[in-house]
């Protein structure tokens, strides 16, 4: 586990028109392995599989939801589904699509 990530939730704000906006707030900087998606992975995430380009495995941790994102500097990439390999609590990999920002 070599790459430093942020782990971001969105929460929404408040925009001043009656409206609301989405802003990604820090949950915790964490180690991580980044590694392209495999033929594996694209058959467990099924339907989605065209979505998929990425498999980020971490440190296991409760709170992780698809609704989160990963950023690594520049790069962003948001959570499409999550799974506990072993269902030993020790590791949690989450299959990920990576954003392109402009």
């Amino acid at each position: 586990m070599r790459h430093r990530l942020r782990l971001e939730a969105p929460q929404r704000v408040a925009d001043g028109g009656g409206g609301a906006e989405i802003v990604w707030q820090p949950v915790a900087e964490l180690w991580a392995e980044i590694a392209p998606a495999s033929p594996r992975d694209t058959v467990r995430a099924e339907k989605i599989s065209a979505e998929v380009s990425h498999r980020i495995a971490l440190r296991h941790r409760d709170d992780v939801t698809a609704a989160m994102r990963f950023r690594a500097d520049d790069r962003v990439f948001d959570i499409v589904a999550h799974y506990d390999p072993d269902e030993r609590r020790r590791r949690l990999v989450c299959l990920v699509r990576e954003r392109l920002t402009p």
